[in-house]
């Protein structure tokens, strides 16, 4: 859930208020890096920062991460970056409804774009109804709209 993931995010961004000098420098080098290679490159490992500093971070969930998920509400880009950056891993983005039981679409694991929820998983079939009395067309330009039918 991502009111998980905040509070994982404010009390990182606590800690990294606290540091001083050099470490601080070190740590806000590294993670400014590590979100420039996320942006250009796709990456999320860095191996000198990810053995000297985000070491740390992933010792917060046990040391052994290699993939997350999140749903149930929207996540800020942000956020999801900083942590996928954190814990070197990455973090995917569900979509879905209960009917559905969750997950009908769901990003890659390889793809490094926040702030989507990917294309549909293999067994989901998904359709842009029109509700003309709403005023809703899959034509309407420049974002269609209507109801999401799985």
């Amino acid at each position: 859930m991502p009111r998980i993931y905040n509070r994982i995010y404010d009390k990182i961004q606590a800690r990294l208020g606290e540091l001083q000098g050099m470490k601080s420098y070190l740590a806000q080098k590294a993670i400014n890096s590590k979100l420039y290679y996320l942006d250009n490159y796709a990456t999320y490992d860095y191996k000198f920062y990810d053995k000297i500093v985000c070491n740390k971070f992933r010792a917060i969930l046990g040391g052994n991460v290699r993939i997350m998920c999140t749903g149930s509400a929207p996540i800020a880009v942000d956020v999801l970056n900083f942590l996928k950056v954190c814990f070197c891993c990455p973090i995917l983005e569900g979509y879905g409804q209960t009917e559905s039981t969750a997950a009908s679409c769901v990003t890659m694991p390889n793809d490094a774009t926040a702030g989507h929820v990917g294309g549909p998983i293999t067994c989901v079939k998904v359709r842009l109804r029109d509700i003309p009395e709403m005023g809703y067309t899959s034509s309407d330009l420049p974002h269609p709209r209507g109801e999401i039918c799985f």
